[in-house]
């Protein structure tokens, strides 16, 4: 197995610790919220396609997966060059760019949320969920909740954590235990904001222990989060990111769909609207949520994909 990644990337140090082959490609993608920052792409994307085709025709697979974003473009694109099948995976509702380019030749195309399958044309797609790390386990959170898990994802989300600090007497009332995941920018508001019932975290890498001992999340609508969220069965409170043309927005839109979730618009987050979100969430209401919740998680996600990758190499 070889995994393609981008140069300069954390998959440079991150791949080789895990034992697997890596090459790289140079390569960025077309940023929509710094529109001038895409002036040097027209130089950037022939060489790194003519490089993913050397790729491919030096490994010679006899498959490839493409796990969406920019990044897969170049080996996905040598694939189809060379008329080797491949794979598309699509974590957001909304498909990306680079997905829509190569799902119409794609041998099959692996989502995550329901709705992705409307928006995109494929021969084949099957919904098998986002492989996750091991360790989420399903349960059934306490009605009322008493543990709040909130968390704006690996960046940290300003405005997130701006509600939570206003709301953090309100809401320590409320929980015996609000565990808050600030990101690397929300340091100072951890070490700044005390409370005997509070735990401020700027990172963890054990988002499935948070989770374990969680009744409640609030967090953005980031696939990940979702889906850890869902494996494990957990309502959610989601504020999605109007960043990345707005991709979040379809993913809380999905989640409430299937009524795992509720959702607050980031324009309209406050302390206020925060407390009045999770306080309008009845008994009945987020165990109905909690169901929800876990009819969606897919914890074989990465068997799933596997499954499809097997079926495909198999044809030929």
């Amino acid at each position: 197995m070889l995994l393609v990644g981008k140069a300069g990337g954390p998959e440079e140090r991150l791949v080789p610790e895990a034992g697997f082959e890596l090459a790289t490609v140079k390569i960025r993608g077309l940023d929509r919220d710094a529109v001038w920052k895409n002036a040097a792409l027209p130089a950037i994307i022939p060489a790194a396609l003519r490089a993913g085709l050397r790729i491919v025709d030096r490994f010679k697979p006899d498959v490839v997966l493409g796990m969406g974003g920019y990044v897969m473009a170049p080996a996905v694109a040598g694939a189809r060059l060379r008329g080797i099948p491949y794979v598309l995976h699509e974590k957001d509702v909304r498909p990306g760019l680079a997905t829509r380019m190569f799902a119409g030749s794609a041998a099959a195309v692996c989502t995550t949320l329901p709705g992705t399958e409307k928006r995109i044309k494929a021969r084949l797609t099957v919904q098998t969920g986002v492989p996750l790390r091991e360790g989420f386990v399903a349960r059934r959170p306490a009605v009322p909740a008493r543990s709040l898990l909130v968390t704006g994802g690996s960046q940290g989300a300003r405005n997130l954590n701006v509600a939570v600090w206003r709301a953090l007497d309100d809401l320590c009332a409320r929980f015996e235990e609000v565990v808050h995941v600030a990101g690397r920018q929300g340091a100072a508001g951890v070490a700044e904001h005390r409370h005997d019932r509070y735990r401020g975290l700027t990172f963890t890498d054990d988002m499935a222990a948070l989770m374990s001992r969680a009744d409640l999340v609030v967090s953005r609508a980031g696939v990940g989060t979702i889906a850890e969220a869902t494996a494990v069965g957990l309502p959610m409170v989601l504020v999605p990111g109007t960043f990345g043309g707005g991709h979040q927005e379809d993913n809380a839109a999905a989640m409430v769909e299937a009524g795992a979730a509720v959702s607050i618009r980031d324009a309209n987050l406050s302390a206020r609207t925060l407390v009045a979100a999770i306080d309008a969430l009845q008994p009945a209401q987020l165990e109905a949520m909690a169901r929800a919740s876990a009819t969606a998680g897919r914890r074989d996600a990465a068997q799933r994909v596997l499954g499809v990758l097997r079926e495909v190499g198999n044809r030929k």
